[in-house]
């Protein structure tokens, strides 16, 4: 028996054989071509017969996941068709006079060293579609498709899954998702929390697994390759009594979030990506309650127009069907820097020039965002919250940018609705300020991960500090429940939106604080449902 630690990306236990997926590497040679219009004709027809591919995947995922899960290949549609993306494949064949699988690799690294180069792991991710179109592109030039074919139920290893791969094996024939590579933000692990099976991540793979039985426990993190009897038994009971507790959970979908008392929390989810909606809706999320607008920004090449924000914010707004969609202004800095954007090098960049001290400086691209998200109102129940808020002259300074943005809607005869407006507090500052930031806005939304950073002077993204970077430490528990008491003597409400919104083991002590509303990730809406119906509190 052999176990391995990896990294759980969605939960779920299963026992069965493993199947190992090796993917034929595509093999690209540079030759020199000299019919440069044959050689353009032949990269545009492999082009066409790849959307031809992808229109089949979208169709299929449509029909069994829905539109939301299907816009991951409406994605690879817009990046194929991207203008940028296809001169340069032209400008390296007409320039060099090199062959189109060449054209298209070459454009391919270019492209994806922009997203590995970003410091966020979501974003490093979105050079996975890149290579994932570009792949199937390569494919088509080369006729090379042999792909492995999987006949039976079966646990599924491969070194990586792009999500075209992911989506073509047949539902019924997959138990479980483990990688080499890949992350928590990956598509694959998207799909594979959508597919509500469990997944695994940087798990060191081995080929020799191939048609050896395993368990993957995807709440632990964990592969165990040929389990003995004891621990076979362990897991198929431990299955069974998941299975029931997962029943039991489906049960609370509709049900409202009240504790014994008669306490109502509204019970919102996170969120990073328009992707990530059907996830909100299918574990019953009471709102949104975070969306973070800055992967806009972060997946073009330039800063987005009014228009794209506009049909991103939209999209959400109508699939929420009327309940509340709370938008994060632009939050970059630290770890989320834009390519097309440079910024000087900060030794503190957790303390630096980024969220809301970026938009107060760059006033027309926050206006340009403004606009977007009130265009989108008129479409559903949206709020905008600002980060990184430390004083009341910035809300007055955002009071006044919003009321600008309102009168150029009005004058163009641009409908939008009555938004709400709220403050992030996740400094001390905000803190402490609460009772006067409270009489200018309409509610808080309490940013725990930098609250608690800044509250200990610990560095969240130092892995040397993490033992004591504590969410629970006394001083940030006071400090959220000042904010909460300044808030509700002002008559606004307040939720947190930061990771410990989810922490089972202060539940009870939010709802004695008088939290109104909790946002976490939709696979804890839930369960944390469950712990608030069962409270006494």
């Amino acid at each position: 028996m052999e176990k391995i630690k990896g990294k759980r990306v969605s939960d779920g236990i299963v026992v069965g054989k493993i199947f190992f997926y090796s993917k034929q590497p595509q093999k690209v040679v540079r030759y020199k071509i000299t019919d440069i219009a044959c050689e353009i004709q032949r990269y545009e027809s492999a082009k066409e017969e790849a959307l031809i591919q992808i229109k089949a995947l979208y169709d299929r995922m449509l029909k069994e996941y829905g539109e939301n899960d299907a816009k991951i290949f409406e994605a690879h549609t817009m990046l194929l068709n991207d203008i940028d993306l296809n001169e340069s494949v032209h400008s390296l064949i007409r320039g060099q006079s090199v062959n189109a699988e060449y054209a298209v690799a070459m454009t391919a690294d270019k492209f994806c060293e922009i997203f590995d180069n970003l410091e966020d792991e979501y974003f490093r991710e979105r050079s996975k579609d890149i290579n994932d179109v570009c792949e199937r592109v390569i494919e088509i030039l080369g006729n090379n498709d042999d792909k492995d074919k999987i006949s039976e139920p079966c646990i599924i290893i491969s070194e990586d899954l792009s999500p075209s791969e992911t989506v073509q094996f047949d539902r019924k024939h997959i138990l479980a998702f483990a990688t080499e590579k890949g992350s928590s933000y990956s598509h694959t692990a998207i799909l594979a929390r959508m597919m509500d099976i469990p997944a695994l991540v940087r798990i060191p793979i081995n080929e020799a697994w191939h048609g050896k039985n395993a368990i993957i426990d995807g709440e632990n993190g964990f592969i165990i390759i040929e389990p003995d009897t004891a621990t076979l038994e362990y897991y198929i009971k431990l299955s069974k009594e998941r299975e029931k507790q997962k029943f039991y959970l489906h049960e609370l979908i509709g049900k409202e979030t009240c504790s014994k008392k008669g306490k109502k929390i509204n019970l919102y989810a996170n969120i990073s990506n328009t992707y990530d909606l059907s996830a909100v809706k299918n574990n019953d999320a009471e709102g949104i309650g975070l969306f973070r607008s800055e992967f806009l920004y972060l997946e073009s090449k330039d800063f987005p127009t009014e228009d794209q924000q506009f049909m991103a914010y939209k999209m959400a707004a109508e699939q929420m069907e009327g309940k509340k969609v709370i938008i994060r202004t632009l939050d970059i800095g630290t770890d989320k820097k834009l390519p097309y954007y440079e910024t000087d090098k900060e030794d503190n960049p957790a303390m630096g020039y980024r969220a809301i001290r970026v938009c107060l400086s760059m006033t027309e691209m926050f206006k340009t965002q403004l606009r977007a998200i009130y265009r989108a109102s008129a479409y559903g129940n949206v709020s905008i919250m600002y980060p990184m808020i430390t004083s009341l002259d910035e809300v007055k300074e955002i009071k006044s940018i919003v009321a600008e943005v309102k009168k150029e809607l009005e004058d163009s005869n641009i409908c939008y609705k009555n938004v709400e407006q709220g403050i992030m507090i996740e400094t001390p500052a905000a803190a402490v300020l609460s009772d006067v930031l409270a009489k200018e806005v309409d509610f808080f939304s309490i940013g725990s991960n930098d609250l608690t950073q800044f509250t200990l002077a610990v560095d969240r993204q130092n892995d040397k500090l993490s033992r004591f970077y504590k969410p629970q430490h006394e001083a940030v528990l006071r400090l959220i429940e000042m904010t909460i008491k300044n808030a509700h003597k002002e008559g606004i409400w307040v939720g947190i939106c930061g990771e410990i919104g989810a922490d089972i083991e202060l539940v009870d002590r939010f709802i004695e604080m008088g939290i109104d509303e909790l946002s976490v990730s939709p696979g804890m809406v839930l369960p944390i449902r469950k712990l608030i119906r069962e409270s006494e509190k």
